[in-house]
Formats: structure tokens, C-alpha cells, sequence
């Protein structure tokens, strides 16, 4: 290292600090915000794949092995 850079000393985490802490609400709605998240991506990697096939057309299936 050059110049006056010095290293810091890591951080410790106070024991009594919780951080935030979600209400039982807050958490039922996170997961059925994850839950639908993870549905629409879902049908979008299916409606690409749907997409990719049908463009390919039926042909992609007489190729020479």
C-alpha cells in the first residue's frame, strides 16, 4: 500500500441491535410478493421456450443426426 491507507478493523455487530424486524403482516406480504414474482418469471421462461419452438417451426425435428 502506498500513502497513508490503512486497513480498517472489522466491524462487530452490537448484540442487543435486531436489526428490522418485519410485523407478521410485512412477512405474509413479502412471501406472496416472492410467490408471484417467481410465477411470472416462471411463465415468461415458458412463453420464451413456446415462442422459440414454434418458430422453429416442425421442421427442426427432420434434421439430418
Amino acid at each position: 500500500m502506498s500513502g497513508n491507507m490503512t486497513p480498517l478493523p472489522p466491524e462487530k455487530p452490537a448484540e442487543d441491535e435486531e436489526g428490522v424486524v418485519l410485523t407478521p403482516e410485512q412477512l405474509r406480504r413479502r412471501r406472496a410478493r416472492n410467490i408471484a414474482i417467481a410465477t411470472v418469471l416462471g411463465c415468461l421462461a415458458i412463453l420464451f421456450y413456446v415462442v422459440t419452438i414454434v418458430k422453429l417451426g416442425p421442421n427442426v425435428l427432420n434434421r439430418p443426426l
